[in-house]
């Protein structure tokens, strides 16, 4: 193969060989550890039955544990992190110390106590807040994602992830962008990396609750990461080893809506052996966001199963499996335009046309995903571990169109064909590693190889009677029916008409244009990476190789360093990272994307650009971070991080009509800068909080290289994505109410805010005629009225002016109540988007952007209402959109339309703990 040749293939050998004289059969480690402990006495007697507690006061984490009869404990499953340990015993002065799990290979720990007076009184200073890491990174752990009202349940991950970490844009559908880029996120799964689109148009995600703790790097990845790494989302899940008691929970949820949920969970185990298992299913009036601020036509329902099972056969060997599955269905929210839809009945092929309401649009999708992943443990030594992992995920979505093809008619600028779509995306490999951690080095090396399977079966078939039609009027205005442009009568020959369209017209008799596409995408890769912890300073060092074949082929060698300094006696840690990485392109969709465009009945019905390449190529990017973390003494800590992004061949999506179907798409090249920071306030006098907040401009530069749609870049000069955001923040407060009865705690209450300045909105229509301004963003609406400077409205619906907020000459739009056609400026305005002034409209520098939006969501809680010793009950009540702003997320977005926030919705669960 041509692609395993030169200095990379060479590296990869080098890298290949270190990997095999390590033994690597392996995978790549899981993102927990284990800590095993003996506490004993000054004299050297060991102490059972000693309480040992460990936590982290940042993201929440605590699990405690006894001393056995031989002083021994142990944690499994601990998340990589920094904590606190303290131990406590009868007689016994209180002891603690700091613990870092960075590695799986185990912690072993002797534990000495001096006789004392206990105490049960755990102390947090600065130092138990800081981590001197150069990667910048969010812990969040299970405690408080359960308080966190989630705005999507269905994408409960993203939600999470969205609510709690910095550098995320907030979109519709659960979708969120990261540091600029779209969606280029990898959940690692126990360590079983998922790059593909997690949100719920494309895939089934992972249960919420499901998870332990989650690890969210928005730092220079590590060299075990590559492809998709603006987030790197590290997720541990729950584990029942240990659990000799079994515990569980049934929940029962109701709410707005419609909206119910049912779930219940069992985790049991011994010292060697866990399962957890987890079960739920939600049904809901509202699954995605709606187009229109009322919701209709949005039900849907998802089901989840979820097994985790371990199992330690030896002192030295052990598996871990887990099995998943999610199916969903839901309806694509109608519009007005949606409603009542009027096409041609009959005689689609004569002068006279017979038009009749056809019904509503009546859109939906079914995707079902199952993922199986074991992982094999073998313990080398008391300084190595490998790990072996092959895996298999499998996402099968299917898009049916209405049962009623001409339905699925919208307006002329949004829809003009019926889809119907099939596709399989199968993703099957091994990942391996070997970990080895001694004196001042934690080295891991390890190897990846995987293979994706992209099945693709489209149907389209024209609905618009206007569109591609033969004839046009004496204004050039496309006319329905006729057969050909040689039988237009009166009328004219339309000088666009492409008769290759004509037996795909469903409005003149044709049928439904049928494409199957199948490709492989093979990806290996190979790493090694060392941190190096001396005195205070940390190194991270790292080497990647990773070599790319699908479509097209690419190779790339990619360094990784970071630095981090712990300044003591201020509370501070310095840090600087870089990283190089091999960007590929997205599965979804990627056939009928890269081959469309070069197929001449897809290539007008595809809104193909002109120019573009089809096929999507892998790209490269170099990313700096520089940041700090800075505690204030042991109650708040801050981090930031400043962040430069250049991309050669950056990523992002374009939507088909009013449907969840998106195509990915190849732009020549971005520069991504900004900023995120997070500040936390464990715990001050039973208040907790935390803010996150970004600045991060997402700049891309045309041409348009590969891919199909797409409408913005046409002047060539830079534009704004539409992710990108000038500023968002999230502040989460929280308090527990200190009072208790029989040791069981008070009520808490939660309140989150969320803000966002807006996402660009280049489909708003403003005035800045390209004469004024050559990267123009209201090129195409710009004219002139009477001589005076206009705003063209005539290519907007009534409903889209309506779902803008549009105003002209202080007469607000309305669904059934178009404005007038053209606006004068001076008199143009919304009241849901932000325009920009007359002659100022510009694509890089000031593009039409979704008006800044504040939403605030509460909650409630009370997890032991009837203060039980050992079986409980929970109610907690949670309220979203409190206010009940009316806002939108996104207006005509290539990539995903137009959605509202979602309306005021109330929920309570009751909850059964044993």
């Amino acid at each position: 193969m041509p692609f395993l040749r030169g200095p990379v293939f060479r590296l990869l050998t080098f890298l290949w060989i270190l990997c095999a004289a390590s033994a690597l059969v392996a995978q790549s480690g899981t993102n927990s550890g284990t800590l095993n402990g003996t506490v004993m006495d000054g004299s050297g007697a060991l102490v059972p039955g000693a309480k040992v507690t460990i936590q982290n006061p940042v993201s929440g984490y605590s699990r405690s544990v006894v001393s056995d009869d031989a002083g021994k404990y142990q944690f499994p499953n601990l998340p990589f992190n920094t904590y606190h340990l303290v131990i406590t015993a009868q007689g016994f002065d209180h002891y603690s110390r700091d613990v870092d799990v960075r590695s799986p290979v185990a912690i072993t720990l002797t534990d000495n106590l001096k006789i004392g007076a206990a105490t049960t009184t755990v102390t947090v200073d600065a130092g138990d807040l800081l981590e001197n890491d150069p990667n910048f990174h969010t812990d969040v752990d299970r405690g408080l994602m359960e308080k966190i009202p989630l705005v999507s349940q269905s994408s409960g991950l993203s939600s999470l992830v969205t609510e709690t970490s910095p550098g995320i844009a907030s979109d519709s559908n659960g979708q969120m962008h990261g540091l600029g880029d779209h969606a280029s996120n990898t959940f690692s799964i126990d360590g079983q990396n998922i790059s593909d689109q997690q949100s719920k148009t494309f895939s089934n995600q992972l249960p919420s609750n499901s998870v332990q703790s989650m690890s969210v790097i928005s730092g220079a990845p590590p060299a075990e990461y590559g492809g998709k790494t603006s987030l790197v989302i590290q997720v541990t899940t729950r584990s029942g080893q240990g659990v000799t008691t079994p515990t569980g929970s049934v929940t029962s949820t109701f709410g707005s809506f419609g909206t119910a949920t049912g779930g219940a969970d069992l985790s049991y185990g011994t010292k060697n052996f866990g399962n957890f298992i987890e079960i739920d299913g939600l049904n809901t009036g509202k699954f995605l966001d709606s187009p229109e601020f009322r919701v209709f036509h949005a039900k849907g329902n998802e089901e989840n199963v979820f097994d985790r099972i371990d199992r330690s056969f030896t002192a030295k060997d052990s598996i871990h499996l887990n099995l998943n599955y999610s199916r969903s269905w839901f309806q694509t929210p109608n519009t007005y335009d949606n409603l009542n839809v009027e096409n041609v009945i009959s005689d689609g092929v004569t002068s006279t046309p017979v038009f009749g309401n056809v019904g509503n649009a009546d859109q939906r999708s079914e995707i079902g995903t199952f993922d199986i992943a074991p992982t094999y443990t073998r313990v080398l030594n008391d300084f190595a571990v490998f790990n072996l992992g092959p895996y298999v995920r499998r996402d099968a979505y299917n898009y049916y169109p209405s049962n009623n093809f001409l339905a699925d008619r919208g307006p002329a600028n949004l829809q003009t064909s019926s889809i119907g779509q099939a596709r399989t995306l199968t993703n099957a490999g091994a990942h391996a590693d070997v970990s080895y951690n001694k004196g001042i080095h934690s080295i891991k090396v390890g190897a990846m190889y995987s293979q994706t399977y992209l099945n693709e079966s489209d149907t389209l078939g024209i609905v618009d009677p206007t569109y591609n039609a033969p004839c046009v009027d004496a204004s050039g205005t496309p006319v329905a029916g006729y057969a050909s442009t040689g039988a237009c009568g009166n009328n004219l020959p339309n000088p666009n008409y492409l008769s290759v369209l004509a037996p795909y017209d469903l409005t003149r008799g044709g049928g439904l244009f049928n494409f199957n596409g199948h490709t492989d995408v093979k990806e290996l890769a190979l790493y090694a990476q060392d941190q190096i912890t001396t005195g205070n300073w940390i190194f991270n060092v790292g080497l990647r190789g990773d070599i790319y074949n699908g479509l097209t082929t690419a190779s790339q060698v990619e360094p990784r360093v970071g630095i981090s300094y712990k300044v003591k006696p201020t509370s501070s840690v310095l840090r600087i990272s870089y990283a190089r990485t091999l960007e590929t392109p997205f599965n979804e969709n990627l056939i009928l994307s890269s081959q469309g465009c070069l197929n001449a009945v897809l290539n007008p019905l595809l809104a193909c650009s002109p120019g573009s390449s089809g096929i999507l190529q892998p790209g490269f990017r170099n990313e700096f971070h520089a940041g700090f973390q800075q505690a204030f003494g042991k109650n708040v800590v801050l981090s930031g991080d400043y962040i430069w992004k250049y991309t050669h061949n950056a990523f992002d999506f374009s939507v088909l009509g009013n449907t969840p179907i998106t195509f990915p798409i190849d732009w020549h090249n971005a520069k991504v800068p900004g900023f995120d920071a997070r500040a936390d306030v464990p715990s001050f006098h039973h208040f907790s909080a935390y803010v996150v907040m970004s600045s991060v401009a997402a700049r891309f530069f045309p041409p348009q290289v590969g891919g199909a749609g797409a409408t913005v870049g046409a002047t060539g000069l830079p534009f704004r994505i539409d992710h990108d955001e000038k500023f968002n923040e999230t502040t989460h407060v929280q308090y527990q109410t200190p009072f208790k009865i029989r040791n069981a705690t008070g009520p808490w209450i939660g309140f989150n805010w969320r803000h966002d300045s807006g996402l660009v909105a280049g489909a708003v229509p403003c005035y800045n005629p390209l004469s004024n301004d050559p990267n123009s963003a209201c090129g195409n609406t710009s004219i002139l009225l009477n001589g005076q400077p206009a705003v063209d409205l005539s290519k907007l619906t009534a409903d889209e002016e309506a779902q803008a907020g549009l105003i002209c000459d202080g007469q607000r739009a309305t669904p059934t109540n178009p404005l007038p056609s053209a606006c004068l400026a001076s008199q143009f305005s919304s009241s849901l988007v932000r325009i920009p002034k007359p002659g100022t409209g510009n694509n890089d520098t000031n593009p039409p952007r979704i008006a800044p939006r504040d939403l605030f969501d509460a909650s409630v809680g009370e997890d032991n209402l009837f203060h039980g010793d050992k079986d409980r009950w929970s109610l907690h009540l949670s309220a979203v959109n409190i206010t009940n702003k009316y806002a939108l997320y996104n207006f005509l977005s290539t990539f995903s339309g137009t959605h509202y926030v979602t309306p005021r919705a109330l929920t309570a669960e009751l909850g059964f703990h044993f």
